[in-house]
C-alpha cells in the first residue's frame, strides 16, 4: 500500500555505475517509465565509491543522489539495494579492493568486517534516507519505497544471523524507515520475516521475504533460442513451503526481487546477447511474468532493465565488457522488441489496479486439456484476471479452445463465435468483470493495453496476435449505438444479459464508437500486437493522453492549453493523438505541431514527424605507435618501486612456506595490470621459472628476462565460474646462467576478483604473483633467490585519476604517465597503419584522433569495432585495452571473444567535436598476433534524445595526481 492505494510493483534494474555519462541516466529512466515500469531497482557498488578505507566519493559519475533525484523527477518509485554485498557480476561482488586485505571473514559478524561495512553504510544510507517516500524526518522526501540490506546470503549460521540483525539495526539507526528485505538466492526460504509460520524456513530481521529466479533455456551456437523449463508456480498455485517461493512468507506480499530479464554472457561464449534477448524475449515475458502475476507475485523486478557496460575494471572474472544482458533496453540504449511487449503488459497493470492483491477465484476450465487457466479475483471489486498458458507452459503446440467460468457478470463459455487460439510458447493475459472508467468489460479474448477517461467519455485500446479473431463483451442497460469508423467489426446485442458482443480480427487498426445504452461514450481501438506497440500512454495534469506513431514518447507535460511532448523518431513517422480537448496546442521536442481532426476522436499531424539525418563517420587512418614496454627494459628505473616483503597475508590461496607476500592487493593494487621486477644472480641452476599467479577469467601473465620476452600463460574463460589462477612453467634462456645480475620483469593482467556469492571469502583468492621459483630442469630443487619489487612508489589506493575513479586506474606504465589521455604529446611516436603488419612482445600503444559531427537534435550510439564483427574469435592472439578520451571503455581479447564492438556513450564520446582513441595492445609478438583493423560504426540513430554534456575529467598528463 502506497498512500492508501494497493499497487502492483512493476520494476526493472538499472546500474548507474555501468553508464559513466550521468546525463544519460535520465534517458534510461525515461525509457523505463515510457515502457510501463512504475519502479526502478538500483544497486550500489561499494568499491566504486571507495578506493581506500575511509575514503568515499559520491561526486560526478558516482553521484547516486543525482540518480535518485532523476528517478523521482521521472515518476518512478525506487528499490534501493545498498549492499554491503551485491554480486551483480562485479569484481569482488561490489566489495572494495582494500577489503581483500582484511583477515576477518566477510558477510559475518566479524568485528573488523562489520566496522568496514558500517563505514560504507553510514555514507550510503544517509543519501537513501533523504530520498525515502516516508522522508528522513528532516524535510527531505523522494520515491524510495523498499530497501535491501544484503543479497543472496545463502549461509544461515549464527554468525550470519547476527550479521543480518546488525544490518537491519544499522539501517534503522541511519534513518531508513521503508520496508526492509533481503533477496534470497532462489526459493530457499532464507531470511523470511519472523511472522512466518511455515516449517523449515530460516527467519531473519526483514519486513518482507524476497527471492530471485532465472528460469529459461540457453542460446545455441547458431543463435536460435531453446526452451528448457516451463513457467514456475511460485505463489498461490505452487507447492508451498520454504521451497515454494512466496509461500515461505504467506502474510507478506509475494516479492521477486530479481527475475530473469536476461542473462549475463561469458568470456569466449557463442550465444551472445542478441540471442539471449530473443530467448528471454517477448513470449518468455508473457508466459513467465504473467504466471508470476497470477501466482500473487505483486512485486516483480526484472534483472536487468538496462544492463549497460562493465567499463574499465568493473567486471567480475566471469564476464567481458558488455553487460547488455539481453535486456529490454540494449547496451546501445535502444528499445528492443521485448520492451514493446513489456509496455503492453504494463498497460494492463496500470489500467486495472484491481490486479493488486488478487487471490484465487473459482475454477476456470479450458475446452482443451492442453490449456491451463489461472483464475484470480480482487477481494474488493471481484474483478477477474485469467492467465492462459499451455500445459506445460513451454509446450510448442497450437491449440484452439474456449474458457468456461463463473464471472462477476454471470457464467460464461467464451468466445461465443470461434474458439481462441494459443500458438506455441505463448500466453494470454485476459481480464473480465472489470469496471474501466464508465464502462463494464464482461470479458475479452483480446488483451487490454490502455483504458482512460477523456472529455466525458472513455477510450480503450485492445490488441491480440496478428490474424487471430477477437471477441469482447461489454455490459449495457439497453442496446447502444455502434459506429465502426475503420476496420471490420461485427456486433450484436444480447438483450437478456445486456451484453454487446463484438467480433473482429486482429489485423491493422479497427476503430469504433459506442454511444448510449446507459453509459458514457466509448471509443474502442482494436489492433494487432505490432499496432499496439506504436501506442504510448502518458498521464498529465490535464488527464491521460495516448500517442500513436513515434519510436518513443518520453514525456508528456500539460500546462494550460499546451501539451508538450518529447520523444524519438527512427524514421519519418505519422503522428496521431488522443488528448483532452482543452489541450489545443501540441509541441513535439519544442516545435509546434500542425494538427487536423483524425478518426475516432483523434488529431493527426498534417505531415509526418521527421526522422534522423544520416551522418558520415571518419575513417581511423592516422595512427601513432610506441612499440616498447618500458617496464621490461633492464635499465628501467624501479628504484622507487615498493619492495616485496612479508606483510600480513589475507588471501584464501595457499602459498609455499617461506615465500614473501607477493599479492598485488597487499600493496594496494586491486584493478587491472600489475608489474613486478625481480633481480637474481646468474647460476647453473637457473634453467626454468615456475610462476603461480592469479589473474581472473581470461587473465594473462607475461615474463621477460633482461628485456627479452620468454613466454606467457593465460587462465581460461568461457565458464560460469572460470578457473582464475594458474601455473606457468617457462624455460629460461642460456643468458640466465651467465654470471652477474639478471632482471625478471613480469606483468599480470588481473581480469577481476571473484565474487563472494557463497560467503566463503572467494573474493580473497590471490591476484598477481603468488609465488615464483627459479629452478634446475631436473635433479634436486634449488630455488635461486630473487629480490622483488612491485610497481609504483605508492599503492593503487591513491588514485592518479580520482575523477574517472577506481574502475579507470590500471597499472600499465602508459596509464601512469598519461599515454591514454587526449592531451598527451605523441609527436615523437612512429606513424603507423592498421591492420598492423607486425608487433613486439609486450604492450604497444596506438593513438589516433578524429572529429564527429552528429546533427543537432539527434541521439546516436557510436561504437569502436576491432576486426571482423562476423568472427567472435580471431585466429590471431592479442588483447587490447580501449581508451576513449582517457576512459577505459573495455577489453578486447581477439582469440577469446566474443565482443568485438564496443559502444561508447555520448558524454564520454564527443558527438560534435574532437575525440581521441588510445589502444594498449598486448601480444606475444609472434607473426600475425597484431592489431587488426579499427573502425567507427553507428549502432543506433534517432531524432530526439536528451541534452548530454561531456563528462569533465583530466585530459593531460599534468592533470593526473
Amino acid at each position: 500500500m502506497i498512500d492508501g492505494k494497493r499497487l502492483v510493483i512493476w520494476s526493472s534494474e538499472f546500474h548507474p555505475f555501468r553508464l559513466p555519462s550521468p546525463d544519460l541516466w535520465r534517458d534510461v529512466l525515461q525509457k523505463m517509465k515510457a515502457s510501463g515500469f512504475n519502479t526502478v531497482a538500483l544497486y550500489f557498488d561499494w568499491g566504486y565509491h571507495s578506493p581506500k578505507q575511509g575514503v568515499y566519493d559520491f561526486t560526478g559519475i558516482r553521484d547516486v543522489e543525482r540518480a535518485l533525484t532523476m528517478a523521482e523527477e521521472e515518476g518512478l518509485y525506487v528499490i534501493t539495494r545498498a549492499g554491503p554485498y551485491v554480486n551483480a557480476e562485479l569484481t569482488r561482488g561490489g566489495f572494495p579492493g582494500w577489503l581483500v586485505n582484511q583477515r576477518g571473514r566477510a558477510r559475518t559478524d566479524d568485528p573488523a568486517y562489520l566496522a568496514a561495512a558500517d563505514e560504507w553504510l553510514t555514507q550510503v544510507n544517509a543519501i537513501i534516507a533523504r530520498h525515502q517516500i516516508n522522508g528522513d524526518g528532516k524535510g527531505h522526501h523522494g520515491t524510495v519505497i523498499l530497501h535491501q540490506i544484503e543479497n543472496e546470503l545463502a549461509l544461515t549460521t549464527p554468525a550470519q544471523r547476527r550479521y543480518m540483525d546488525h544490518l537491519y539495526t544499522k539501517a534503522r539507526a541511519d534513518g531508513i524507515t521503508v520496508p526492509i528485505f533481503h533477496n534470497d538466492q532462489g526459493r530457499n526460504g532464507y531470511w523470511v520475516p519472523e511472522s512466518s509460520t511455515v516449517p523449515n524456513v530460516v527467519k531473519g530481521p526483514n519486513d518482507l521475504y524476497a527471492f530471485d529466479g532465472y528460469p529459461g533455456g540457453t542460446c545455441t551456437v547458431a543463435g536460435r533460442p531453446t526452451r528448457e523449463s516451463a513457467a514456475p508456480d511460485w505463489g498461490f498455485y505452487g507447492p508451498g513451503g520454504a521451497k515454494g517461493g512466496a509461500s515461505a512468507s504467506p502474510d507478506t506480499p509475494g516479492f521477486l526481487a530479481e527475475f530473469g530479464g536476461g542473462w549475463f554472457d561469458y568470456w569466449g561464449s557463442n550465444g551472445g546477447y542478441e540471442c539471449n534477448a530473443i530467448q528471454r524475449g517477448r513470449r518468455f515475458q508473457r508466459v513467465f511474468y504473467g504466471t508470476n502475476l497470477a501466482n500473487g507475485i505483486d512485486i516483480q523486478s526484472f534483472y536487468m532493465g538496462f544492463g549497460g557496460t562493465s567499463w574499465g575494471w568493473l567486471a567480475a572474472p566471469v564476464v567481458f565488457t558488455s553487460y547488455d544482458y539481453g535486456a529490454a533496453i540494449s547496451e546501445t540504449r535502444a528499445l528492443r522488441p521485448k520492451a514493446e511487449e513489456l509496455k503492453q503488459l504494463a498497460g494492463l497493470i496500470a489500467s486495472v489496479p484491481d490486479l493488486a492483491g488478487m487471490v484465487p477465484a473459482g475454477p476456470a476450465t479450458a475446452s482443451s486439456p492442453n490449456i491451463q487457466v489461472y483464475h484470480n479475483r480482487s477481494p474488493e471489486s471481484d474483478a477477474r484476471f485469467l492467465m492462459v498458458t499451455h500445459r506445460p507452459s513451454n509446450a510448442a503446440t497450437d491449440d484452439r479452445f474456449t474458457i468456461t467460468a463463473d464471472l462477476p457478470d454471470g457464467r460464461y463459455s467464451f468466445p461465443q463465435s470461434e474458439p481462441m487460439r494459443l500458438d506455441g510458447f505463448d500466453a494470454k493475459w485476459l481480464v473480465a468483470g472489470v469496471s474501466l472508467g464508465g464502462q463494464r468489460l464482461v470479458y475479452s479474448t483480446s488483451e487490454l493495453q490502455a483504458a482512460m477517461r477523456q472529455d466525458g467519455g472513455d477510450l480503450m485500446l485492445l490488441y491480440g496476435r496478428t490474424g487471430e479473431r477477437g471477441e469482447t463483451a461489454l455490459r449495457y442497460a439497453a442496446a447502444p449505438t455502434v459506429t465502426v469508423t475503420e476496420g471490420d467489426v461485427r456486433h450484436r446485442f444480447d438483450a437478456a444479459r445486456g451484453d454487446l458482443v463484438l467480433d473482429y480480427a486482429h489485423v491493422g487498426l479497427a476503430r469504433l464508437r459506442i454511444d448510449g445504452g446507459g453509459r458514457r461514450p466509448l471509443t474502442l481501438l482494436l489492433t494487432d500486437e505490432a499496432g499496439g506497440a506504436r501506442f504510448w500512454r502518458h498521464d498529465t495534469a490535464a488527464g491521460p493522453v495516448l500517442v500513436r506513431g513515434p519510436a518513443l514518447v518520453r514525456t508528456a507535460v500539460a500546462q494550460g492549453s499546451t501539451l508538450a511532448l518529447t520523444g524519438d523518431t527512427a524514421a519519418a513517422t505519422p503522428f496521431e493523438l488522443w488528448a483532452p480537448a482543452r489541450l489545443r496546442t501540441v509541441t513535439w521536442n519544442g516545435a509546434r505541431l500542425g494538427l487536423t481532426d483524425g478518426t475516432a476522436g483523434s488529431r493527426r499531424t498534417t505531415r509526418p514527424l521527421a526522422g534522423p539525418a544520416d551522418f558520415a563517420l571518419p575513417a581511423l587512418a592516422s595512427w601513432k605507435v610506441k612499440s616498447r614496454t618500458p617496464e621490461a627494459a633492464p635499465d628501467f628505473d624501479d628504484g622507487g618501486w615498493q619492495a616485496i616483503d612479508n606483510r600480513p597475508y589475507a588471501s584464501i590461496t595457499a602459498r609455499p612456506d617461506g615465500q614473501p607476500n607477493m599479492l598485488m592487493d597487499a600493496y594496494g593494487f586491486h584493478e587491472g595490470d600489475v608489474w613486478y621486477r625481480g633481480r637474481f644472480a646468474g647460476s647453473s641452476n637457473a634453467e626454468r621459472i615456475r610462476l603461480h599467479y592469479g589473474a581472473g577469467g581470461s587473465g594473462l601473465v607475461q615474463v621477460f628476462l633482461d628485456g627479452r620476452f620468454i613466454g606467457q600463460d593465460e587462465t581460461p574463460g568461457g565458464l560460469p565460474r572460470p578457473i582464475t589462477t594458474g601455473v606457468a612453467e617457462l624455460a629460461l634462456p642460456e643468458v640466465a646462467r651467465a654470471p652477474g645480475e639478471h632482471v625478471l620483469s613480469v606483468m599480470v593482467r588481473n581480469n577481476g576478483h571473484n565474487w563472494d556469492l557463497d560467503a566463503d571469502d572467494f573474493h580473497k583468492e590471490a591476484r598477481g604473483l603468488i609465488s615464483v621459483s627459479i629452478e634446475p630442469r631436473t635433479g634436486p630443487s634449488f630455488a635461486v633467490p630473487i629480490a622483488w619489487r612491485i610497481q609504483g612508489r605508492r599503492g593503487g589506493e591513491v588514485l592518479a585519476d580520482p575523477v574517472r575513479g577506481v574502475a579507470n586506474n590500471g597499472g600499465l606504465y602508459g596509464e601512469r604517465v598519461g599515454w591514454h589521455l587526449p592531451g598527451f604529446d605523441d609527436s615523437a611516436w612512429t606513424t603507423a597503419t592498421l591492420p598492423a603488419a607486425e608487433t613486439q612482445p609486450g604492450t604497444s600503444w596506438y593513438r589516433t584522433e578524429f572529429t564527429l559531427d552528429v546533427p543537432e537534435g539527434q541521439d546516436a550510439t557510436i561504437a569502436i569495432q576491432l576486426g571482423d564483427p562476423a568472427r567472435p574469435r580471431s585466429p590471431v592472439d592479442y588483447r587490447t585495452l580501449l581508451f576513449v578520451n582517457g576512459w577505459n571503455m573495455g577489453q578486447f581479447i581477439a582469440h577469446v571473444g566474443p565482443q568485438r564492438t564496443f559502444p561508447v556513450p555520448e558524454g564520454i564520446l564527443n558527438h560534435r567535436g574532437r575525440n581521441h582513441i588510445a589502444l594498449a595492445v598486448t601480444s606475444d609478438g609472434k607473426p600475425g598476433n597484431a592489431l587488426e583493423t579499427v573502425r567507427l560504426v553507428t549502432l543506433r540513430n534517432v531524432k530526439g534524445g536528451i541534452p548530454v554534456h561531456m563528462v569533465a575529467a583530466p585530459s593531460r598528463p599534468s592533470e593526473l595526481r
